[in-house]
């Protein structure tokens, strides 16, 4: 054997070795880093007390839920709202773990539907450490691996999947933010759970729709979420709040007298109407910043992403405005919009609060949210074809989705039947009524109903409502006030309001 080939065969042997070398490294840190994700995922266990929109005094009964949960920067555990909302006690376990560890709160976003916990025991993050977020959007096609602890089994589950789109959509009533949507299995229990591509954490899982159809929040939104709530305060993402309508008909168009040179989305209804804002009914939004807006409202991102314009207002919205550009009457106009945080709504959600309410008599009032809509089911007591034409004429119905008014702050709805007492003998069943009047006054606010009824002398009540299948009720005041006690004890009501109206209550005039 020759020089040369003796040096070939070393040089082989030294690139095996090398390449064996580099392997193995590889393969340990690929498990090192599957190590390192499944040592950040942590199951959540939670008791919730939600509230009971129904009998809004009381609570409804305990319930057990459990959740997933991921550790990130500055000792937090990440995980969805809706995992911890309303909890009365939150635990985590982590994987492989044999005990459960005691965890708080700290903050809570229920429209975009994201909070952050801290554990009790702080040494918990000394053997657990924060997963690495990604900084930057996936690809569509592009590989996931979703992370958390579904139900069936207390081992962690990993799922494997691609990116089958990616959009700005409404998360809730009030907010909208970018979705990621995944094919990898996602299943209850898996909410809060890390979704990773290339062992980076690009999201949270929050929903599924069956047929492996997933959702989860991207980075992008957490990272708004977490700025928010540096100051200890979760403040919301600035949204614009008008409702607008595609340029696409050709005799719209031609009706509004529309270049066809022009393009952009028409503000069908101003979310206010007071001379001072700056979009008026017909106007034409034709870009946002410097982005051009296309006829159905859309925009293209450099990512080549073609979403809705209003997603970008959450990234150039500055001092409350956001700029648009408008075409008005033929005229190229720039604008500020006015954005807020929350959107005003007759009827919202309760966004993790637990209902005002205020009793007098057998009655029992609180303020009209969605989440009354959906435990009432139906509107009013008629049925028939009659009944669901009362149904659709109610307030409860008809004002969803508009702003107050100075008429109509909220809506003051009675929640729950007549408690039993005498009094009531001869009435129909008064739950859904959307109050109207109280002896000729019309009642704006639960918090105007109550200083009425405080400061009222007139020997009888009258309450009439806003719908036509719901009677006027009439009852003597004395009688009211001398009730409301007895049913208060027979019903184990602790308190006739929640704190702030029982306040206003207390401060009554002499009789």
């Amino acid at each position: 054997m020759n020089r040369t080939t003796v040096l070939c065969l070393l040089a082989a042997l030294f690139a095996s070795f090398s390449g064996q070398a580099q392997a193995a490294k590889a393969a340990r840190v690929a498990n090192s880093d599957a190590t390192d994700v499944k040592n950040s995922v942590v199951e959540i266990f939670a008791t919730l007390r939600r509230p009971d929109p129904t009998r809004p005094w009381t609570k409804q009964s305990p319930t057990e839920v459990t959740g997933s949960g991921v550790v990130i920067d500055g000792n937090r555990i990440l995980t969805n709202a809706h995992v911890v909302q309303y909890a009365s006690q939150v635990q985590i376990q982590a994987n492989q773990a044999g005990d459960k560890l005691l965890a708080t709160v700290v903050a809570v976003a229920p429209g975009i539907d994201l909070a952050v916990l801290k554990v009790d025991d702080p040494s918990f993050f000394a053997e657990h450490g924060a997963l690495t977020r990604s900084t930057s959007m996936p690809e569509i096609k592009e590989a996931v691996l979703a992370y958390g602890f579904p139900k069936g089994g207390s081992a962690l589950s990993i799922t494997k999947g691609i990116v089958s789109r990616i959009e700005f959509v409404e998360y809730s009533a009030s907010v909208s933010g970018m979705r990621i949507q995944i094919d990898a299995a996602i299943n209850p229990g898996n909410s809060g759970g890390p979704v990773l591509v290339d062992d980076k954490m690009i999201g949270l899982a929050f929903a599924t729709m069956g047929n492996n159809i997933g959702y989860i929040i991207p980075n992008e939104e957490i990272s708004l979420f977490l700025t928010d709530i540096a100051d200890g305060h979760y403040d919301g993402k600035p949204t614009m709040h008008d409702e607008l309508q595609t340029l696409e008909n050709a005799a719209l168009r031609r009706q509004l007298g529309i270049n066809k040179s022009v393009h952009g989305i028409i503000v069908h209804r101003p979310f206010r109407t007071d001379a001072a804002y700056p979009l008026k009914e017909w106007d034409v939004i034709t870009a946002i910043g410097t982005t051009p807006v296309d006829d159905q409202g859309m925009i293209l991102l450099p990512s080549q992403l073609r979403v809705e314009f209003q997603y970008l207002v959450q990234s150039l919205a500055k001092n409350g405005t956001v700029p648009l550009t408008i075409v008005r009457d033929g005229k190229t106009l720039p604008v500020a919009l006015p954005v807020s945080n929350q959107r005003p709504l007759m009827i919202g959600e309760l966004q993790g609060t637990y209902p005002d309410y205020f009793i007098y008599g057998p009655l029992v009032f609180s303020r009209a949210s969605l989440e009354h809509l959906q435990l009432l089911g139906n509107v009013g007591s008629a049925k028939g074809p009659s009944g669901m034409l009362n149904a659709l004429k109610s307030p409860l119905i008809r004002d969803v989705g508009f702003p107050p008014t100075p008429e109509h702050e909220e809506l003051v709805l009675v929640t729950s039947p007549f408690f039993p007492n005498k009094i009531t003998a001869g009435y129909d069943n008064p739950a859904g009524g959307v109050l109207a009047r109280v002896n000729d006054k019309p009642i704006r606010s639960l918090k105007q109903l109550v200083t009425l009824l405080r400061d009222l002398k007139d020997e009888f009540v009258t309450f009439e409502f806003d719908q036509s299948d719901h009677e006027a009720l009439v009852f003597a005041r004395a009688a009211l006030v001398e009730a409301t006690e007895g049913i208060l004890a027979d019903n184990d009501v602790r308190a006739q309001a929640s704190p702030e109206l029982l306040e206003i209550w207390k401060h009554k005039t002499t009789k």
